[in-house]
């Protein structure tokens, strides 16, 4: 996954694009799993949000991929 996106002029890497987006899914998600209750069964809420984020960007960029093939 190379390149870059042009947004008005400016040149932008995708990863980055690709980061903010799954931000953006990750304050949803974890609204959602704090109204479910989930945070309180996990040993380390950090640890527990990285792991989510970091799942989100790779199938982000997962699906990025497939779809620019």
């Amino acid at each position: 996954m190379t390149g870059d996106l042009s947004i008005f002029g400016v040149f932008v890497p995708k990863l980055l694009v690709l980061a903010l987006a799954a931000y953006v899914a990750l304050v949803l998600l974890k609204k959602l799993l704090a109204r479910l209750g989930v945070y309180r069964v996990v040993w380390h809420p950090a640890l527990f949000d990285l792991s989510i984020f970091i799942f989100l960007v790779a199938a982000a960029a997962n699906l990025a991929q497939w779809y620019s093939t």
